[in-house]
């Protein structure tokens, strides 16, 4: 398994460092011909606004949608979910739009309002070990988005005490509020692998 990180700008390198300690060849995207074989793709924090600019400028975002069309799958993380979402509220700026989501940029406030909180996420259950119970996941939430609202496909993974939607799922597509490169917890990159990116494949430990 091939995975590509979008490394147009933001936390591209942190992502590459989780994929590899899990086994997965991993690399940097910055142009078209970065997509071509590769099995699925992350889109990282940092700045939506930038990143979706850039990616426009080089030429990536209609390769992007392709792939995404091709059922491949593709995780957008803090800014990466904003990029991936349909509807960020009327604001004006590039989207890949593949995903039915409602998203609100800097949902929870500025950077100083960055906070960590631990997470229910019933979907971990799929990369726990057999016998082991499920652990909370620590989210870190920095400048963080939120979802707002759903289509009738996207499955709700997570959500914070009072019902905000951070964590959700759409067919190939996975959007996370919070970013769990910047944690020792390696079981959503374990979810995207082995349930987003091979679903038909049984977990009996080949899965990566």
């Amino acid at each position: 398994m091939k995975i590509g990180v979008l490394a147009l700008q933001g936390d591209f390198r942190e992502h590459i460092g989780v994929l590899q300690r899990l086994g997965v060849e991993a690399c940097e995207v910055r142009l078209p011909r970065d997509l071509d074989g590769l099995d699925g793709l992350i889109i990282p924090g940092g700045e939506s606004t930038t990143i979706g600019k850039l990616a426009e400028r080089y030429g990536l975002v209609e390769p992007i949608r392709a792939m995404i069309a091709q059922k491949k799958p593709v995780w957008g993380t803090c800014a990466g979910m904003i990029v991936l979402a349909r509807d960020i509220g009327g604001l004006n700026q590039p989207l890949i739009g593949a995903m039915d989501i409602t998203v609100q940029r800097n949902a929870f406030g500025r950077q100083v309002d960055s906070f960590e909180t631990e997470l229910t996420v019933p979907a971990l259950a799929s990369v726990t070990p057999p016998g082991q119970p499920l652990k909370p996941f620590t989210a870190v939430f920095i400048r963080a988005p939120a979802i707002r609202a759903v289509g009738p496909e996207v499955e709700v993974l997570a959500t914070l005490d009072d019902g905000t939607i951070v964590a959700a799922r759409q067919g190939n597509l996975l959007a996370t509020a919070f970013h769990p490169e910047l944690t020792d917890d390696l079981r959503f990159h374990q979810y995207f692998l082995t349930q987003v990116a091979l679903p038909s494949t049984p977990r009996n430990g080949q899965n990566t």
